[in-house]
């Protein structure tokens, strides 16, 4: 579901920024189903990348075999993203509080001394800053969903309006986050992440109870439409690609 809910809010022709893991598969997925122009930049340099299998890395060759052009880490950072060019971005998180802001370094009170060091920002900050929307896909959990997040490696709306604004970031900040529960939204007016859609069979009551803070919930509350016979096809297929030898 997670995958599927990701995937369809992908639009033909949008210029996506992909990381490896589910934000490549859903987006492997929209590219194969209803948005066949989706252009794929990843991090690696490789723009319009049109993989036939799942890349096991930013760095896999198969997405330089199938790149419309492959340029410089820095370029990809400098000409494409930072200007504004790139539609959408995909992100994950350790930690993500109800102002949608990204924690991916450190777990803990104490920067120099945390209870667990993560792997950091990589291009995690300038994607939240300049992409044109961004959507983040994590699982909901009380530890993950905090009220305050340890560290703020890429920010969301920061601590409410007009945050964005007065640091200068460019790109309109988080659209949605897509969780195995659901999908929330930030609230137009106070930017506070909202529970906007429930997957089949999940209840309100345990998304509450998978958030560190009093959700928000919106009325009427959605439930997401289960995949359809094609998406499921698709995706099992790219799926099976993982065990193919490069």
């Amino acid at each position: 579901m997670m995958t599927v809910a990701a995937a369809r809010q992908l639009r033909d022709g949008a210029a996506c920024f992909v990381g490896i893991g589910l934000p490549s598969t859903a987006a492997n997925l929209a590219r194969a189903t209803h948005a066949p122009n989706l252009v794929l930049v990843y991090e690696s340099g490789c723009l319009g990348a049109k993989p036939d299998r799942l890349p096991l890395s930013i760095g896999d060759g198969v997405l330089a075999d199938t790149a419309d052009a492959v340029v410089s880490v820095p370029e990809v950072f400098n000409y494409w993203l930072q200007p504004g060019r790139i539609d959408v971005g995909f992100l994950g998180a350790a930690q993500l509080d109800r102002y949608g802001n990204i924690n991916t370094t450190v777990i803990g009170a104490d920067y120099d001394a945390p209870e667990v060091r993560l792997p950091g920002a990589g291009g995690a900050p300038e994607i939240a800053a300049s992409c044109g929307e961004v959507v983040v896909i994590v699982r909901q959990n009380p530890r993950t969903f905090a009220a305050r997040v340890d560290f703020v490696t890429s920010v969301g709306y920061g601590s409410g309006p007009g945050d964005r604004e007065r640091l200068g970031l460019r790109g309109g900040g988080p659209r949605l986050v897509v969780t195995d529960l659901g999908v929330l939204e930030p609230d137009p007016v106070t930017r506070e992440l909202t529970l906007t859609r429930l997957h089949p069979g999940v209840t309100r009551e345990q998304a509450r109870a998978a958030t560190g803070w009093d959700l928000a919930v919106a009325e009427p509350l959605i439930t997401c439409e289960p995949p359809t016979a094609r998406e499921l096809a698709v995706l099992r297929a790219l799926e099976a690609t993982r065990h193919r030898a490069p």
